[in-house]
């Protein structure tokens, strides 16, 4: 089985102005692109080959040209996902009700661009649901993902937010801050909350 890109929902200038059409179109195209290009030659002839993304990740980050590749095409692929012009103002259904015992939104939205804004380096924030259901904020290095044994804090992303430089430089050059609360403008909590209830 090849991975491929997925389509996005919405055109490179959707998201403007949170996220601008270039920096969607090279991320989309040509990072994106690459993770995939990259997972497909890593897995070609392996076990790995007809295993989901997801499995992947779990499975194989043993080798690093998989672990990478593959946490790229998966982190990007729920990146895309979760995004949606105009956004949505905050958390519906039982995404928000597991936020309420976790503290309420306002605690989860310090934490998690807390989180985004100091990960040194590149990497990604997340929020995570954990296997009782509850929600925790982590984040993690380069591509990996909680998915990942390698991960400090494991589960299910629902909810990521890239901060590499590609997925915000053009914009915001060295203004990471200002990046990740442009981020809450064009969240799609109603895919978060699918995410969820999976």
């Amino acid at each position: 089985m090849s991975f491929e890109l997925p389509k996005l929902n919405y055109s490179y200038d959707a998201l403007e102005p949170s996220i601008d059409a270039r920096t969607m179109e090279i991320h989309y195209t040509k990072h994106h692109q690459a993770y995939v290009d990259n997972l497909n030659k890593a897995i070609e002839g392996t076990d790995l080959e007809n295993k989901s993304i997801e499995e992947i990740c779990k499975t194989g980050t043993d080798k690093p040209a998989v672990r990478n590749n593959g946490g790229g095409h998966y982190n990007h692929s729920l990146f895309w996902e979760i995004l949606t012009p105009g956004g949505s103002k905050e958390p519906v259904g039982n995404v928000k009700a597991a936020m309420e015992t976790y503290g309420g939104f306002e605690k989860f939205k310090d934490e998690f661009s807390a989180a985004a804004k100091s990960r040194f380096g590149s990497g990604w924030a997340w929020l995570i649901k954990k296997e009782d259901g509850s929600v925790v904020v982590s984040s993690t290095p380069n591509q990996d993902n909680p998915l990942m044994p390698v991960a400090d804090v494991q589960g299910t992303p629902v909810l990521g937010i890239d901060v590499w430089e590609h997925a915000y430089y053009l914009h915001y050059q060295n203004r990471r801050p200002d990046y990740v609360s442009a981020f809450f403008n064009v969240i799609n909590w109603d895919k978060v909350e699918e995410l969820y209830n999976k």
